[in-house]
């Protein structure tokens, strides 16, 4: 073990034998995220059993908005780009994540303001919650019970969607993504059915269960995931909007959980400039110069290679509308794996499964949610506990 500045504390190279050690797992692991992400098929329950208590029907009674605007910070605002994704193009108004305080000039009476805290005192929704009773504009917020940001609510009176705070913000994107969600189904923006949920659940809780601590590596798609990205400099790429969505939610956890430098975005994107990172002295160059009977390098970075996660949505939806065809999407993916293997750069590939676009999204977030943890452990990282973001906010606070 190493100890750091700042009381951190941890290994340089990954303990590949701690994964296959389910009690030296919850010995690293005591503020218990392995069970928090394990949890996200409950969330979805539970979080839908709340919303329906919430008076979500006076929603509609303006008529459509104009525009949405999903109001938070962190795990909190990547619930917008969830409905983004999931209303899709199709989607008949503007759906805005913003993740600044207060609420951008142009929200009025017209518009509608998703304020999401897990906590329910960021300043980020409290703010865009303020604001958006002072212009008028239809409110929802979706937080912790009994916090700050459930007082400005009943002040608007506003529908509020409690949320219990059971877990860190950053292992409860399902009960903060699923209020969102039917928030947005009340003002006719999607649709998601109660048995598009249930399904999101039951893939939700089967992922948890192929990624148990119990489950071996060899079996465990997130251990040998996470095995595999131990040592590197991930590049996580989505093939569609969609699967672009998940790439960014794992280098969230990615850089919260396992503290890895991560490089995420969509496929598209990255093929018109930084698909030459495989070019680059982490990638190709670094490859072309290793010798492949060596022992890995051991000192200050020697050794650290590329490693490309791809999430491919695999064009399930095909009679949807989408903003390019889907078969453009495919090739896409099959070239860059194609560079990639060309060039010596390692490539794991998560391919989504579902009959919903929630359902497949999900499938894009499960294993990789756990791999996170599980490449913070096998470095005896507490994947809970990160000094620095502790250290940030009270420094911010002052």
């Amino acid at each position: 073990m190493i100890d750091g500045t700042a009381g951190v504390s941890g290994r340089r190279d990954a303990d590949e034998a701690l994964l296959d050690n389910p009690e030296a797992l919850a010995e690293h692991d005591p503020g218990g995220m392995l069970r928090h992400t394990a949890s996200a098929g409950a969330q979805v329950r539970e979080s839908a059993a709340l919303a329906a208590e919430a008076n979500l029907a006076v929603l509609a009674d303006d008529g459509r908005p104009r525009a949405v605007v999903i109001a938070g910070i962190g795990t909190a605002g990547r619930t917008g780009d969830v409905l983004a994704t999931v209303a899709g193009p199709r989607c008949p108004v503007p759906v805005i994540a913003h993740r600044s305080a207060g609420v951008p000039g142009w929200v009025g009476a017209a518009d509608v303001v998703i304020a999401v805290s897990a906590s329910g005192r960021s300043p980020e929704a409290l703010g865009a919650a303020e604001a958006a009773h002072r212009r008028g504009a239809r409110l929802v917020a979706v937080g912790a019970p009994d916090s700050q940001l459930q007082s400005v609510a009943e002040r608007a009176r506003a529908p509020f969607i409690p949320v219990p705070r059971r877990a860190p913000a950053r292992a409860s994107l399902w009960a903060l993504t699923v209020p969102v969600l039917l928030a947005a189904r009340s003002l006719g923006l999607v649709k998601v059915n109660e048995a598009d949920l249930a399904e999101t659940a039951a893939r939700l809780d089967a992922d948890a269960d192929r990624c148990r601590s119990s489950a071996e590596s060899f079996v465990n798609p997130a251990k040998s995931l996470a095995l595999g990205l131990a040592g590197s400099v991930p590049i996580v790429w989505g093939s569609s909007p969609l699967a672009t969505v998940a790439a960014r939610r794992f280098g969230d956890t990615l850089s919260a959980n396992a503290r890895y430098p991560v490089v995420t975005g969509a496929l598209g994107e990255a093929g018109r400039g930084r698909v030459g990172l495989l070019d680059g002295v982490f990638g190709g160059l670094a490859e072309g110069e290793r010798d492949i009977f060596a022992e890995p390098a051991e000192d200050d970075g020697e050794g650290t290679r590329l490693r490309l996660v791809l999430l491919r949505d695999g064009g399930l939806n095909a009679e949807d509308d989408t903003d390019e065809p889907l078969a453009v999407e495919e090739r896409r993916a099959d070239a860059v794996q194609t560079l990639a293997e060309r060039r010596g750069v390692r490539c794991d590939v998560v391919t989504a499964e579902g009959g919903s676009a929630l359902e497949r999204l999900a499938s894009l977030i499960a294993v990789p949610d756990f791999a996170s943890i599980y490449l913070a452990l096998a470095h005896g990282l507490d994947p809970m506990a990160v000094p620095a973001i502790t250290e940030m906010k009270e420094l911010s606070n002052q």
